[in-house]
């Protein structure tokens, strides 16, 4: 019989878990040079992580597992991860996982997939969490790699689970924004104009991105008393905009250092009637939160502003407008392409094995009842 082939890490590289908020700081230049390397998202840049893990609530439920390996001096892997307590079980995430739409590993373009292996098994062995849950990976996401057979010592065998989200982007040869407006139904256009003239009838309309000088606390308490009042009414919660929250703040304050920011406003005479708040990378506008007035909802304001910003881009050459993650029918209706974000999952421990079984089965249970369902919908032949 075969056994299991260990391959060892070259002697001038050593692998690292970080838990401490302490060796978090310390480690940030580096991390941060390894994700320009990388050509990372900000969803893995260490500003990103730092200001969730200093705003995140329940923080005596959570705890640091950044997966770090070195060669010499330099930073050539991370697995930015995370543990949280709920119902009794110790589940290890992606660290910030709430405010991260892709979540993956950063790898140095050079660095052998053999040491991310290493590293995740480190990862196991440390311990700590009964479940493995790790969700939004895009098709292209590196960590896949580490799916499949545990490594020697009985480590966690991550396998793909039910649960997949969907990202909806914007994506065409167009030349420009206004070829793009024009490519719209007759319709998307006539109720572009339509709100257009409704909020006008007020005051002079202006879409605008916010200047990097301009005070950005007075919008953001905006964006967080509009996202209240949505959740309220659609029974949703989020920690991100809870009254006197300092997380957005401080993530938009990462977007912002990092050169990343663009925050777009559509006003009337002065008051901001929606806002959303965007950031640019790799050619691509990426759309993290949006948000409108109420009391100018007939006007259909979201829409009104997502339309202006698709045209600001494609008129600066960018070749995509990313709405992250959500299945919402307002990006559905302007997305021409879609991708699939998938998750895995994997029992450490006893317990953890019995909630993976436990969740197969649930999913099982409602897929078996769905598709009765759906059986006992259809026309009987005649």
């Amino acid at each position: 019989m075969n056994g299991p082939v260990v391959c060892r890490l070259p002697r001038t590289h050593r692998i690292e878990v970080a838990t401490s908020d302490a060796r978090l700081a310390e480690i940030a230049p580096a991390w941060a040079a390894l994700w320009q390397r990388a050509g990372g998202l900000v969803f893995q840049h260490p500003d990103w992580i730092s200001a969730w893990w200093r705003t995140t609530p329940y923080q005596d439920r959570r705890g640091l597992r950044i997966g770090l390996v070195w060669s010499d001096e330099r930073l050539v892997a991370v697995i930015a991860l995370a543990t949280f307590r709920r119902s009794g079980i110790r589940v290890l995430e992606w660290a910030a996982k709430d405010h991260c739409d892709y979540g993956d590993v950063l790898l140095a373009p050079d660095c052998d997939l053999q040491i991310l292996r290493q590293l995740w098994q480190r990862i196991l062995d440390d311990g700590g969490f009964d479940l493995v849950y790790l969700n939004r990976l895009l098709p292209d996401a590196r960590f896949p790699a580490l799916l499949g057979p545990a490594a020697p010592g009985g480590g966690t065998i991550l396998q793909p689970n039910h649960r997949s989200e969907v990202s909806y982007r914007v994506a065409g040869a167009w030349q420009g924004g206004a070829q793009w407006f024009e490519s719209q139904s007759k319709k998307a256009r006539q109720n572009y104009r339509r709100g257009r003239k409704f909020m006008e009838e007020g005051g002079a309309l202006r879409f605008r991105l916010m200047e990097a000088h301009e005070a950005r606390e007075p919008v953001l308490e905006r964006v967080a008393a509009l996202k209240r009042l949505w959740l309220a009414k659609h029974g949703r919660v989020s920690d991100l905009f809870d009254e006197g929250s300092a997380a957005l703040a401080a993530l938009v304050s990462a977007l912002a250092g990092l050169g990343l920011l663009r925050i777009f406003v559509l006003e009337r005479e002065n008051e901001i009637i929606a806002i959303s708040i965007n950031f640019e990378q790799h050619g691509t506008m990426m759309a993290f939160v949006t948000t409108y007035d109420p009391a100018f909802e007939r006007a259909s304001p979201g829409m009104v502003l997502m339309m202006d910003y698709i045209q600001w881009s494609l008129d600066r050459g960018l070749t995509t407008v990313d709405f992250l993650c959500g299945g919402e029918d307002f990006k559905r209706r302007f997305a021409t392409h879609s991708v699939i974000l998938s998750s895995v999952m994997g029992g450490r421990s006893l317990r953890g094995r019995l909630a993976v079984l436990a969740d197969r089965a649930r999913h099982a249970t409602k897929s078996w009842r769905s598709e009765k369902t759906s059986k006992q919908a259809e026309p009987a032949e005649e």
